[in-house]
């Protein structure tokens, strides 16, 4: 018996929320059109940087880019178009261990060899740990 009154309860619980939250499920069928937006941050402390930035048209076409530099110079830049077109991307980094090449079509550029000359002290990939 106390089940039944709990469930009954429950029910009475269910009813009144939508009510009270003025929920309508006729609403649901409304569809909203996407609308522009634009946001972005970029961020400096003793680590380096980081940003990013995206914005939409509203009409399904987004373009961004987001991206860091470390304590070392070491960087990375993506830059991203995602329309009819289907998404794209383009990285730029010198990264230690990169090269230029276009894989999945996405642009990777690739000046890893220049920044080593730069910076003799920045470690191979096998020494600091960076693949396990």
């Amino acid at each position: 018996m106390l089940s039944k009154v709990f469930i009954f309860a429950a029910l009475v619980a269910l009813v009144f929320a939508d009510e009270r939250y003025g929920y309508d499920a006729e609403e649901d069928d409304h569809h909203h059109e996407p609308q522009p937006y634009h946001f972005g941050y970029h961020v400096k402390d003793h680590h380096g940087e980081q940003h990013r930035e995206e914005a939409s048209d509203g009409h399904g076409n987004v373009k961004g880019s987001y991206g860091f530099v470390d304590e070392k110079g070491v960087h990375r830049e993506v830059h991203y178009v995602a329309d009819d077109k289907g998404f794209r991307a383009e990285i730029k980094t010198n990264e230690p261990g990169t090269a230029n090449q276009q894989p999945a079509s996405v642009g990777f550029h690739s000046n890893a060899h220049e920044f080593l000359h730069l910076h003799e002290d920045v470690p191979e990939p096998h020494d600091a740990g960076y693949f396990h």
